[in-house]
């Protein structure tokens, strides 16, 4: 069992099964770890594996194992974010970031973006997404900017966090959740995955 769950968690933390067992927060986290430690983390935090069963399913000792926890939940610490957002703010944010996404406003999106900001796509494999997250507020920025005039983006809210919804000729194309950390946005998640947006009709509560 350990060893199953560890070869699917080292190499895709984009599994359903993890997306659904972890916040959209926690997941942006998550994707800046080493694939070992991420492994490490998610069976001792998320499956409360003892380290010696760990070692087994990653091939390193209990020591060591200990080790990458230890590390892996200090780096999951820093980059939590450090202060609450309140709906208000929340709501203000989200429209500042449709708007300058809808105009192309690549300053704009810089102003709004933290420096160290990450973007995770999921396309489940499915239809194209970024295999790897995205990193920093000028390639992320670059990367939004070429929306503009292409699809219509409407506000949201998905799993406790605000959203943006991306519709490309009347049909839901992707889904765009963000993170907000001391008024800046500190990570993204977009969801192509049609799987995952077939529910989003259910589990969406679109803003008003």
């Amino acid at each position: 069992m350990a060893a199953r769950a560890a070869a699917d968690l080292a190499g895709r933390a984009e599994d359903v099964e993890l997306a659904e067992s972890v916040s959209m927060a926690m997941l942006l986290v998550l994707e800046t770890l080493h694939p070992t430690e991420r492994a490490v983390f998610v069976l001792r935090e998320v499956f409360g594996l003892e380290y010696d069963e760990i070692g087994e399913a990653v091939g390193k000792t209990p020591a060591t194992v200990r080790q990458i926890a230890h590390r892996a939940r200090g780096h999951v610490a820093a980059r939590r974010p450090r202060a609450s957002v309140s709906a208000e703010q929340a709501g203000q944010a989200l429209a500042a970031f449709q708007s300058a996404i809808e105009t192309g406003d690549l300053q704009r999106l810089l102003d709004l973006l933290a420096p160290d900001v990450v973007l995770l796509t999921d396309g489940g494999g499915v239809v194209p997404a970024a295999l790897a997250p995205v990193e920093g507020a000028a390639t992320v920025a670059g990367l939004l900017s070429r929306i503009a005039g292409t699809a219509r983006l409407r506000p949201a809210h998905v799993n406790g966090h605000p959203a943006l919804l991306v519709d490309l000729d009347g049909e839901i194309d992707s889904v765009v959740a963000i993170r907000l950390d001391g008024g800046l946005i500190s990570g993204l998640y977009a969801v192509r995955n049609p799987g995952k947006l077939s529910r989003i009709g259910h589990e969406t509560v679109v803003s008003r």
